[in-house]
């Protein structure tokens, strides 16, 4: 064989090992592996936490379960905090997130998201007795928030206008007993994480006083995986309609999803 032609049989099984790997993704090595990462936090009870057991449960547990089965594959999860979700996918500790986790233009910079599987409601609540009504109440006082969340964001964008601290826990379940234990008095976060404050000392209750946003709550992919997406879609789309998604989020957080996401 002469050298050119040589050089040209290089070329060529060289361009056949790279249109091999660009074609190879996300979906084919979760499908040939036959396993699925999924990044979730255990603890934001109803979403993600441990049974008396110490086996996870929770509306995002059962949600990842249900995927994996249907998928016929593997579920390894991926313990997460509200803080390390997304750098969970960016790395490839995780291959996708089931975590709470809200759709927000900041974050669709960073990731992709499935359609919607479940929704919450992001507020600011504090102690019952405290006089709270609007965002001018709020001045001169410190509104815990978890780190990395939605209402973190949100919040720290606003503090310096509105007069206020950005007092942060690393977690929910910290956040939660920083309420109950009199260390916090006004929280951002979920409606469904709100009431878990006054469940735990009913003697303190909290109630909600501002209303930030419903939020939307989706699957985090990995930039261009548009595969996955795709195969993420239908199956929500279809847990929808056969009503799977809801029967889970209504066993969990007592309520049904929007009646717009059912449709």
């Amino acid at each position: 064989m002469t050298p050119f032609r040589t050089l040209r049989t290089l070329i060529a099984v060289a361009c056949v090992a790279v249109a091999g790997a660009a074609q190879a993704d996300l979906l084919d090595d979760v499908m040939k592996a036959k396993k699925i990462r999924i990044a979730t936090d255990f603890s934001i009870p109803p979403s993600g936490m441990l049974d008396k057991d110490l086996k996870p449960s929770g509306s995002d547990v059962e949600t990842a379960q249900m995927l994996a089965k249907d998928w016929g594959l593997e579920l390894e999860f991926v313990q997460t905090t509200g803080a390390t979700r997304i750098p969970n996918l960016q790395t490839g500790k995780a291959d996708i997130v089931v975590s709470t986790l809200s759709v927000t233009p900041e974050r669709q910079k960073v990731i992709d998201f499935s359609k919607p599987y479940a929704a919450l409601v992001s507020v600011i609540g504090a102690r019952k007795d405290l006089a709270i009504k609007d965002w001018p109440d709020l001045k001169g006082k410190a509104v815990t928030v978890t780190r990395g969340t939605t209402q973190d964001t949100e919040l720290t964008a606003l503090a310096k206008d509105r007069d206020f601290r950005v007092v942060r826990y690393d977690d929910d379940a910290t956040m939660v007993t920083a309420g109950v234990s009199g260390q916090a008095d006004i929280v951002a976060t979920s409606q469904t994480i709100l009431n878990q404050i006054t469940a735990k000392n009913p003697q303190r209750p909290f109630e909600t006083k501002i209303v930030l946003r419903n939020l939307d709550l989706a699957v985090g992919v990995k930039k261009g995986e548009e595969r996955m997406l795709a195969k993420l879609n239908e199956w929500v789309a279809a847990n929808l309609k056969n009503g799977k998604l809801n029967t889970i989020y209504k066993k969990h957080h007592g309520s049904d999803l929007p009646a717009a996401m059912l449709q």
